[in-house]
């Protein structure tokens, strides 16, 4: 997504410097790789706050005021200095944003693919959270007039809405590891969906939504269907983490996406 930004930003023809984390010594607050693009009036993404990403801003448009200036380091240690008490070391390095900057950008692979079935009020809320996420997301519904005019995500390459008549055949276009969540705005077509999903079997997550008692109707439907049971027990209804108390979609939504980040993490696969 910070790519993207600045690519615009190329396009508009804006002078900036890309700010990236070197390496790191000890404890810090953003991992090596970490980039934050800075312009005289504008900063996008973050090296992790603090005064070490003041710092870091002022310097860069230092830079940018004199005229061909080029790549430079800087080392800060974190501690007195800065007074974060994160007490390691960063070094950051800061470069013109070129179309060389640009090309040498490496393409960051998502961390899910996530197949979101249904346009209504929750998923219009957990699309707006995911259009900030490093993920890929086919966001599907048989209702064009479902997805808003100005759909939450749309303008972000890594969100794609798709109207089709017959949704639950688009389960087979997944590739394997994906994840699922179905939210759609009936009960049966829930279900074929779900019944396509756990017939798969290769998906890392896979979210219905609903109540306990949907869930019990289901496992039965399912079961009389021939749905082997390891795979219903794989299901995740109700969905969200537990401890999140509410039913307003933005809260369902917030709760659904860290769940979502904890299916995905490296540390739980």
């Amino acid at each position: 997504m910070l790519r993207e930004t600045a690519r615009a930003w190329l396009d508009r023809g804006l002078a900036a410097a890309v700010v990236s984390v070197d390496h790191t010594q000890g404890s810090a607050p953003r991992e090596a790789g970490t980039r934050m693009l800075v312009s005289a009036g504008e900063v996008a993404g973050t090296i992790g706050g603090g005064h070490l990403e003041f710092e870091a801003i002022r310097l860069a448009r230092e830079a940018l005021a004199q005229p061909g200036w080029t790549v430079f380091t800087q080392r800060f240690p974190l501690g007195p200095r800065l007074g974060q008490c994160c007490g390691g070391v960063v070094v950051l390095r800061f470069a013109p944003l070129d179309e060389a900057a640009w090309a040498g950008w490496a393409v960051q692979p998502p961390r899910f693919v996530l197949q979101l079935y249904g346009a209504g009020h929750v998923g219009r809320a957990l699309v707006r959270l995911l259009a900030t996420l490093p993920c890929q997301v086919q966001w599907i519904d048989e209702r064009d007039d479902a997805f808003p005019t100005e759909a939450p995500g749309s303008g972000q390459a890594h969100v794609e809405r798709l109207c089709v008549d017959s949704v639950e055949a688009e389960v087979d276009r997944a590739p394997p590891g994906a994840c699922f969540l179905v939210m759609t705005h009936q009960h049966d077509l829930d279900l074929r969906i779900t019944e396509a999903i756990l017939r798969r079997g290769d998906f890392r997550y896979f979210g219905l939504i609903g109540s306990k008692t949907k869930r019990a109707r289901f496992e039965h439907r399912l079961a009389e269907r021939g749905v082997a049971p390891q795979a219903i027990a794989r299901m995740r209804c109700p969905i969200g983490v537990p401890g999140i108390e509410g039913k307003a979609p933005e809260v369902i939504a917030v709760a659904v996406a860290a769940e979502l980040l904890q299916a995905t993490s490296p540390a739980t696969n």
